[in-house]
């Protein structure tokens, strides 16, 4: 059996993998699909629920929502839904929120 230490000159998988994405301009596109799929987790279940749609284009994010009062609320809270999604993503990923 031969002994699998490692090496000064090896990295963890992690730290290879987010090098290649960020090489490759991938890690922002990873970082969008985070935060999409954690939209409900971001903005709760009563949300969610009355969301049809979550795309990010050019760091804006846009939102169908199948609720008028629900957009209209959120609309209000746009600086709060930009301040979420950022500090989720570590970064600024978005400056606007358009509501359709």
């Amino acid at each position: 059996m031969s002994d699998l230490k490692r090496t000064a000159n090896e990295a963890p998988l992690k730290d290879v993998i987010d090098r290649w994405l960020k090489a490759y301009g991938l890690d922002s596109k990873m970082k969008e699909l985070d935060i999409i799929n954690g939209w409900p987790e971001m903005m709760g279940p009563a949300v969610a629920h009355r969301t049809r749609e979550v795309t990010i284009k050019h760091r804006t994010l846009y939102l169908k929502m199948d609720s008028a009062v629900m957009r209209e609320e959120l609309a209000h809270g746009k600086q709060v839904i930009i301040q979420r999604i950022n500090e989720k993503a570590g970064f600024e990923i978005i400056n606007d929120v358009w509501f359709g």
